[in-house]
């Protein structure tokens, strides 16, 4: 079997605080005479570009992440499961009547995982029974959390509720034996289909009447109702039954739809087992995995699934990680490395150390970011919503003058005119418009999790589908971040005594760069001690003392300050390594050159097939780095796309708003001091496994921090974005021919409430196809 080895993994985390381009390998790191080099890193940014520079003169401005305003409200949050809210609709009721209860502040709907989240001055029960009978009174099952808010639970199924068959059922025979009545005894059948009409009616106008008494006046059920009772006054009893009968199946099918949509997000939260076995003083015992705390031990066998975020204790462990990032090849974890929850073991019993909090591992992360995602509507949403609220007045009043103005002005039939507006009222219910942008976004968030990919809402998602140019940060996103030692060429002294002396400068360092250079030379096992005296040179490089020698340690471009040691031969030498994408340091005394050491970042594995696909897509690609001219240019070349090197972050930030002015471009990028361009590009992309700072900086992240992930974040977004305009042409396209047919009687009550109940059931199942794409 083929695994991916993640043996390296948990080293590059650890440094993900200088992965952006403030160092890109141009050595910028700042020393004191206590060498207390990581104390304030970041001052260190602003000379990412300078070579090998020490200053700490500068520093970048980037904004702090936003403020959570649930986090710094002084409200309670309240929050229910709400069973049987099976469309977008019905979230739309419950929000309307609860928010115009008394003491309520913010009222929020989550569709997608049925909840309901209300915020209250502070926490009293008879708030909490008063908001719980309204949702009750509005005909649906609310359950009260009072677990910590963002553990998920999956208490219920999403499968559709076959009780809807029964009223529908009952309805259906009714008109059966009304039929058979009719056809025996005309008169005592009109009166049998009135009394069906009338049993069919009854809990459809209880619900408008509560609906309208709760600020929703023009809900399907009051439009169905007048439609149904006016049909009832002028004698069509059939059609009114008929009418209330395609209604029931509509929103049985509306209903069967949406329980598929739901289902894509409730499968994440279906990861999680709800219990397991924990181990404590060597002795197991099992307990609900949401108890589950920071360094606790726990033992999962062959075919479980993690209940948290952990770190592996046993030697090594096989995990499938396929429920989250899509990978169907098992990857080969070895001791120390960090695992998300919800993958599953795949070989034998291991142990791990719990590393996340309640509610705050990777599942939970990615729930919470699809609910979130529901506030950040894409702009089409926003004018479909507002659209929305006028609409249905509007084909109600003008349903109104089509009943009136005939009949009064140009003295034509009552009964036609009155059927006709009873019919354009039926058109006027916007559920397969309101439905059609949020459904799409929420099947594709949903798609897009099971990829790697963590999308911040309909709006990101939208200005991902329409982006022309990708602009990459270099370092830690299209190379390893990881430079290695290439070359080494001593002067005036052997390799090991070079080694050792660069070794004894830079020892204490977290600077990659530095970490490099001691990392070889531990690995080729020559003993070193610490220098003396270390200390940075402004804009220069480092100095330490051994035996009463001072030594440098600096960029070619800046030895003339500390000495004039350089040959022409060995300019040559470094143009050529350089010219080759490497950095080069020199150490050197004041007299003398010691020798030439050479680094190089790598390419990462996926960086060549993952440009190659976006070229393919037709998207143009630009790198941006604060690494030198040559560097760049040779890591540039090796993908075959364009660049621009020598970069602060304010200059990339510059770059990014210059290009946006004139075409849409997304910034990828793998760390804070990315940020700033990130914000400033139409869409911020972060890589890594889906960290705090990555989620909130940027509108999506790779939480796979795979760039292939990218080719399939553009596809589906654009596949999104195709699918809406199709959903809003259906649901529009639908409703203006009815609207023509029915104001000229070609079509009638039954089927005008077929086009709209079919309409929706056709826009829901178009948009469950995202939950099918493949890779």
């Amino acid at each position: 079997m083929l695994y991916n080895n993640k043996f390296n993994q948990s080293h590059h985390d650890n440094h993900d605080h200088c992965h952006g381009d403030c160092h890109n390998i141009a050595h910028n790191h700042t020393h004191n005479s206590q060498h207390s080099h990581d104390t304030n890193h970041e001052q260190a940014i602003g000379h990412c570009c300078d070579g090998h520079d020490h200053s700490s003169s500068q520093q970048c401005e980037i904004d702090d992440p936003p403020e959570d305003p649930e986090r710094s409200s002084q409200d309670v949050k309240l929050i229910w499961k709400i069973q049987g809210m099976d469309c977008a609709h019905c979230a739309s009721k419950i929000e309307n009547g609860v928010k115009t209860l008394p003491n309520i502040n913010q009222t929020k709907i989550i569709f997608s995982t049925e909840k309901l989240i209300v915020f209250v001055p502070k926490h009293d029960d008879a708030v909490i029974k008063m908001i719980e009978d309204k949702v009750m009174e509005l005909g649906y099952t609310p359950i009260f959390e009072s677990i910590p808010n963002h553990v998920y639970h999956h208490e219920h199924s999403h499968n559709f509720d076959k009780k809807a068959f029964i009223p529908l059922g009952i309805l259906g025979i009714l008109i059966v034996i009304s039929y058979l009545i009719l056809l025996m005894n005309h008169t005592v059948g009109e009166y049998a289909f009135i009394v069906t009409a009338v049993v069919g009616i009854i809990p459809i106008l209880k619900q408008a009447i509560v609906l309208t008494r709760s600020g929703t006046p023009f809900a399907i059920e009051s439009l169905m109702s007048i439609s149904a009772i006016g049909a009832l006054f002028i004698g069509a009893a059939e059609e009114a039954t008929m009418v209330i009968f395609l209604f029931m199946i509509g929103e049985m099918l509306e209903g069967f739809a949406t329980s598929k949509a739901k289902k894509g997000i409730s499968s994440l939260a279906e990861l999680m087992p709800d219990e397991t076995v924990i181990i404590i003083d060597g002795k197991r015992k099992t307990v609900a995995s949401h108890t589950l705390k920071p360094d606790d031990i726990i033992e999962i066998s062959s075919g479980g699934r993690l209940p948290a975020d952990v770190v592996l204790i046993s030697e090594q462990a096989s995990i499938d990680e396929s429920a989250l990032t899509g990978e169907s090849i098992p990857v080969n974890y070895l001791n120390g490395d960090k695992i998300l929850a919800g993958s599953l073991v795949v070989d034998n019993t291991i142990q791990l150390k719990v590393v996340s909090e309640s509610g705050q591992n990777a599942v939970d992360r990615i729930l919470q970011l699809i609910e979130d995602a529901e506030d950040r509507k894409a702009p089409i949403e926003r004018f479909i919503d507002k659209f929305s609220r006028y609409y249905t007045p509007g084909i109600t009043l003008f349903a109104l003058l089509v009943v009136i103005i005939p009949p009064l002005l140009m003295d034509e039939d009552w009964y036609t005119w009155i059927y006709r507006g009873l019919t354009l009222l039926l058109i006027g219910c916007p559920c397969a418009l309101v439905i059609s942008t949020p459904a799409v976004i929420t099947s594709a968030l949903s798609s897009a999790a099971k990829y790697g990919v963590l999308i911040k809402g309909g709006a990101a998602l939208e200005h991902i589908g329409s982006i022309k140019m990708l602009a990459f940060d270099k370092t830690g996103t299209l190379t390893e971040g990881k430079p290695q030692v290439t070359d080494v060429i001593n002067h005036q002294c052997s390799i090991e005594q070079l080694l050792s002396t660069v070794a004894a400068i830079e020892s204490g360092s977290h600077h990659p760069l530095a970490k490099a250079l001691v990392d070889y030379v531990r690995r080729k096992q020559i003993p070193f001690y610490e220098a003396n005296n270390r200390k940075a040179i402004a804009g220069v490089g480092i100095q330490g003392e051994l035996d009463q020698q001072t030594y440098f340690v600096v960029s070619p471009n800046k030895i003339e300050t500390v000495a004039n040691v350089l040959s022409i031969e060995d300019l040559q030498t470094i143009n050529q390594l350089e010219g080759n994408g490497k950095t080069v340091v020199v150490v050197t005394t004041d007299q003398q050159l010691l020798g030439i050491i050479a680094l190089q970042d790598v390419l990462r594995n996926d960086a060549l097939p993952a440009i190659a696909e976006l070229k393919q897509l037709g998207l143009q690609t630009l790198m941006l780095t604060g690494d030198n001219q040559r560097a760049a240019k040779a890591i540039a070349g090796q993908l075959g796309i364009d660049y621009r090197a020598e970069l602060l972050p304010a200059d990339k930030l510059v770059k990014i708003e210059e290009i946006g002015r004139h075409t849409s471009i997304a910034m990828i990028g793998d760390g804070i001091n990315d940020s700033p361009a990130m914000k400033a590009a139409t869409v911020g992309i972060a890589m890594g496994s889906g960290t705090d700072v990555a989620l909130e900086t940027a509108d999506a992240a790779l939480t796979k921090n795979s760039l292939l992930s990218l080719p399939i974040l553009i596809r589906l977004a654009r596949f999104a974005n195709r699918n809406i305009k199709q959903n809003i042409t259906i649901a529009l396209g639908i409703k203006l021919i009815f609207l023509i047919t029915s104001l000229f009687g070609v079509t009638g009550l039954w089927l005008a409430v077929l086009a709209d109940s079919g309409t929706t059931a056709i826009v829901t199942a178009n948009a469950l196809r995202l939950l099918r794409v493949k890779k």
